[in-house]
């Protein structure tokens, strides 16, 4: 199991492109790890389908993205047929699919649902997200059974979160989406505010009397 703020393991692997080794193909940019029980399954077609329909949505926040699945590599490229039929996609599929055949990487990586089994009884690979940083350490995690499909927009919103925050001292208020309101960091001194969001800061009056509710526009 990786944890918040760990550095991401590296790793060689074969994939639906080619070899690779992990921290060589995502270099300094974001990435996304997203893995699939298995191929030629209905939701995980569907996932991967949306993915490769938001890809000019991820490229535009520099990120990259690479799947996983446990098949092999002539299964994935069987499959990504599939994917891009259902989808109405073409040409060249946007992103690798890495081939996990023995379940290797999904054991190391604390991917495995042991409540949802294949064919053969074998605990089937549970829907991980990893959002890694350019600094290669793990920014965000979601694990999700194998019977609940992704929301891929909500990945989308945490990515521009995650990017915003790692540059400017706010978090991001519930429900929050790119250019709304935020929370100014508990840990930026009062003296230091109008420096640093100059914009402005409202700050909320609160049964307590506690001034920490102080709201921002999103910084620039």
């Amino acid at each position: 199991m990786v944890n918040l703020g760990d550095v991401f393991p590296n790793f060689y692997a074969d994939t639906s492109k080619g070899t690779i080794q992990f921290h060589t193909f995502i270099r300094d940019t974001w990435a996304i790890l997203f893995s699939h029980p298995a191929d030629y399954t209905p939701v995980c077609t569907t996932e991967l389908g949306r993915v490769a329909q938001l890809t000019s949505e991820f490229e535009r926040r520099g990120v990259k993205l690479i799947a996983l699945s446990c098949d092999g590599v002539e299964s994935h490229k069987g499959w990504i047929k599939d994917i891009q039929g259902y989808s109405g996609l073409s040409g060249d599929f946007p992103y690798p699919i890495i081939a996990d055949e023995k379940r290797e990487l999904a054991v190391k990586l604390g991917m495995i649902d042991p409540e949802e089994k294949d064919a053969e009884g074998l605990p089937l690979t549970a829907r991980a997200v990893f959002i890694i940083g350019p600094d290669k350490k793990l920014k965000l995690s979601l694990l999700y059974p194998a019977t609940t499909g992704r929301n891929f927009d909500e990945i989308l919103r945490v990515i521009d979160s995650l990017q915003l925050t790692a540059i400017k001292k706010v978090a991001t208020p519930a429900d929050w989406k790119n250019g709304g309101d935020c929370m100014v960091l508990p840990t930026v001194k009062s003296e230091d505010v109008p420096k640093l969001f100059p914009q402005g800061v409202l700050v909320k009056d609160m049964p307590s009397g506690k001034g920490y509710m102080r709201i921002t526009p999103q910084p620039e």
